[in-house]
Parts: C-alpha cells; sequence; structure tokens
C-alpha cells in the first residue's frame, strides 16, 4: 500500500518526519562574515554530518533577553539560545547542564578562562551554558587626530581621556560612548570606568550594598565634566550600532567598541576612507581603557550557548553543540572573526592568527583579563538583574541629563537594595 493508508499499516512515519530539528537562536553577529558562513558552510556541513535539520535564527543582540523570557513561560521556542553575560545564573532553573561538554572542552584546549566558568558555571561542575566566546571591548580612535591634539599614544588615565577629549571636540571630533539600554557597549564602559574609581556594587558576600561610597560619587561627578567637555552628547540615545556608524562616518574621535569597526573598514576599504581620502583601516588603533585610581579593568561580553530544559530536542541540542565545539568547526568561526571574538579556552591565545594583524592583537587577552558584573560579589542572578535593569548605567546618564551626584548614587542605591535586599 502507498501513500497515507501504507504509513497507517506500518505505524511508521516517514523519514523525512522523523529527522531532528535544532533550532539555534543567536545573535546578529557584527561581523557579518561570520553569519554568511554559518548559513552557507558550517550549517549546512552538520546537517549533512549529523542527519539533522538546524533552524539557525538572528536577531539583534537587545531581542535574545525577552526571547529566553517568552520561551520559558510558554515552554516553547528556541531548543538552544545565545546568552549575554550572568543570563546563565538568571536562567539556571530553566536551562540543561553543560557540564560534560564543557569539561571535555576544556581539557582538550587547556582549561577554560576564571572569566568563562564564572559566568557559566555555579562553581559546583554544572555549566548553565556552553561557553563560547568573548567579545573584547577596547577603545577604537583615529590616530591621526589624536596626533594633531599631541597626543602621539591613547591616553591611559581618564584626566588625560578628558582632556584629550576636550581638544578634539573643540575641533568638532568629540570620543563618543553610549549610555542607553544596550546590551554591549554601554555597561562595557560603565562598570570598568566606576571600578576603576573604586565603586562597586556589593561587598564580596554578594549581599551587602555599597555603591553609595565617596568613590563612586566621585566618579559621577567626574563623569558630568567629561560628558560635556570631550562626548558625543547624542550617546545618550545610542545602541551598540549608533557609535559604529558615527566613528566610521567621521563625526566621532574615538569610542569603546569590539573590533567590528575596523574589521567592517577593511572589510569596505574603498568605502571607508579618511578626509584625506586614505583608507580609514590604516587610521585606526585600539587601546584599553584608562585606568583610574583604584585600577585599570575591562567588562567584555561573554557569550554562552544555552540549551533550554522545555525542548524536546535537548540531546540533538547538545549533539550539535558537541559538533560545533570540535577544533576544526570551531576555527571556522573564530578565524571569520579575525579577532572580534576571543575564545574562551587558552588554547586559542597562542594561535597564529593574531599574529597576522598587529591592529588586534590586544584583543587576544580578553576573556582572559575580564571582571565580571556584580564585583566584588559573585556574577549571580542577582548581579545579572542589576546588569539587565542598566542601574549602573543609568546611574551616570542621569547624571549627565542634570541629576546631582550624590542623588544619583542614592537612587542606583535603592534601586540594588530592592535586588540584593529585599
Amino acid at each position: 500500500m502507498g501513500g497515507m493508508a501504507g504509513i497507517l499499516a506500518t505505524g511508521r512515519t516517514p523519514a523525512y518526519a522523523q529527522q531532528k530539528t535544532v533550532h539555534w537562536l543567536k545573535w546578529v553577529d557584527f561581523v557579518p562574515a561570520t553569519d554568511q558562513m554559518f548559513r552557507r558552510e558550517l550549517v549546512p556541513q552538520a546537517e549533512k554530518e549529523l542527519g539533522m535539520k538546524i533552524n539557525l535564527e538572528t536577531v539583534n543582540g537587545n531581542d535574545l533577553q525577552p526571547r529566553i523570557t517568552a520561551g520559558i513561560q510558554s515552554g516553547s521556542g528556541a531548543d538552544i539560545i545565545m546568552s549575554f553575560n550572568s543570563y546563565t545564573h538568571l536562567y539556571a532553573n530553566s536551562v540543561v547542564d553543560m557540564g560534560p561538554l564543557a569539561e571535555e572542552v576544556g581539557k582538550r584546549e587547556g582549561g577554560i578562562y576564571k572569566y568563562a566558568q564564572a559566568i557559566c558555571s555555579n562553581g559546583k561542575g554544572v555549566y548553565m551554558g556552553m561557553p563560547w566566546a568573548v567579545i573584547g571591548g577596547m577603545i577604537a580612535y583615529r590616530k591621526s587626530w589624536l596626533d594633531e591634539v599631541g597626543a602621539t599614544k591613547f591616553p591611559d588615565t581618564w584626566e588625560s581621556y578628558r582632556d584629550v577629549a576636550k581638544k578634539l571636540k573643540a575641533k568638532g571630533r568629540p570620543f563618543g560612548q553610549t549610555l542607553g539600554h544596550t546590551f554591549g557597549d554601554a555597561p562595557g564602559f560603565t562598570y570598568p570606568y566606576m571600578w576603576s574609581w573604586g565603586g562597586k556594587e556589593v561587598e564580596a558576600d554578594g549581599k551587602t550594598v555599597v555603591i553609595n561610597s565617596k568613590e563612586t560619587v566621585e566618579s559621577v561627578k567626574f563623569m558630568t565634566g567629561l560628558w560635556k567637555d570631550g562626548m558625543d552628547e547624542g550617546g545618550l540615545a545610542w545602541d551598540d550600532t549608533n557609535n559604529n556608524r558615527a566613528f566610521l562616518s567621521q563625526t566621532i574621535a574615538a569610542t569603546l567598541n569590539g573590533a567590528s569597526i575596523y574589521i567592517e573598514s577593511l572589510r569596505k576599504p574603498d568605502q571607508y576612507k579618511t578626509e584625506k581620502g586614505e583608507p580609514l583601516n590604516k587610521d585606526i588603533l585600539h587601546a584599553p581603557l584608562p585606568k583610574g585610581p583604584a585600577g585599570q579593568f575591562g567588562f567584555h561580553l561573554l557569550q554562552s550557548n544555552m540549551v533550554m530544559k522545555y525542548s524536546k530536542n535537548q540531546d540533538a541540542a547538545k549533539q550539535f553543540l558537541t559538533w560545533l565545539h570540535q577544533e576544526a568547526n570551531y576555527r571556522k568561526f573564530f578565524e571569520s572573526q579575525k579577532g572580534f571574538a576571543t575564545p574562551c579556552t587558552a588554547k586559542w591565545e597562542e594561535d597564529k592568527l593574531w599574529d597576522v594583524d598587529p591592529v588586534m592583537t590586544p584583543y587576544k587577552v580578553a576573556a582572559k583579563l575580564g571582571q565580571a558584573p556584580g564585583f566584588a560579589g559573585p556574577p549571580d542572578a542577582k548581579a545579572q538583574e542589576g546588569l539587565s535593569k542598566y542601574i549602573i548605567t543609568d546611574m551616570y546618564a542621569k547624571a549627565v541629563q542634570g541629576m546631582p551626584a550624590e542623588e544619583s548614587v542614592k537612587w542606583a542605591e535603592s534601586e540594588l537594595k530592592k535586588i540584593y535586599v529585599a
């Protein structure tokens, strides 16, 4: 018997209907070549070798957390979802343990960096997300423009940073920075900035809120002056793409960013040129954020992949992630990034890719040197809640819009106590 009658008689569905489908939800990569590589090469290869269908969906990074929440609430959605920072802790009860894969990859690749371990695991061998990559945040800056105001290297203190920014703003070339509700560049700037002055959200006990300190207040006061003197004041409304466009259109002289600005200028050398008609990529360098009275810090976006508990394809999802983390397959991702993403294991630190372009070299240790939100406490669910609510970023945004420094810090203290004390 053929057709539907045959299917009903045998009690078996056609082979194609039995094929597993894994739905992977990730961000729209800031390196377009990577998403193209996934769709044209790596996903078709995985489908062929694993005998499953891979549904790759990409969304703006700011849309990932709402999709996670919606999936958990409805009990349906993507099988694998890319996580930013400590979403892993926030949704720990709704994801599958990836510890066995993390242990396997760590042993094979020289160990997983402590930064990734702290964010992705509970410290007891359970991994809420499989570490994927760190998007290092460095200052991209126009070398020739800084040279014109006497800065032969990027300023390494906040005082000299403000001085150089002020001179460049007077020439119509301010520094640019977002203080908006956006996942990467805003907290990537404000958290290390606060730490560098000695400010912190909580003590090491993860309970005692201590943000209302002299150090934090001083950092806010300095930020208000810095914003007026040297920054593009439209940055209050920027997301993680606006500063890229501002830099590439030559309206700002420097901005905290992943390496996507530089990589884009390499990708389109004929489109992006200096005011003198030379390739813009020849005039871009990278530097870490300046140091403050308490030291120099970085907060880099850590990405992992979470397998959701509601998924009916958990085994297939784990199989796909295991395949992705095979060195030959992961390398295709790594090389397509050209240094924009730093792997989470020590092995890749010595990869030859970092020797190809010295402009990218500062990014190779991002995963090694990052400090997690919630410092000095753990990067747990409460730390992620504070990050998701943009409390630290808003503390500075309120001040540059006119709220007295002491009041903006008290506001942040009140908001953090709702999380840590209530």
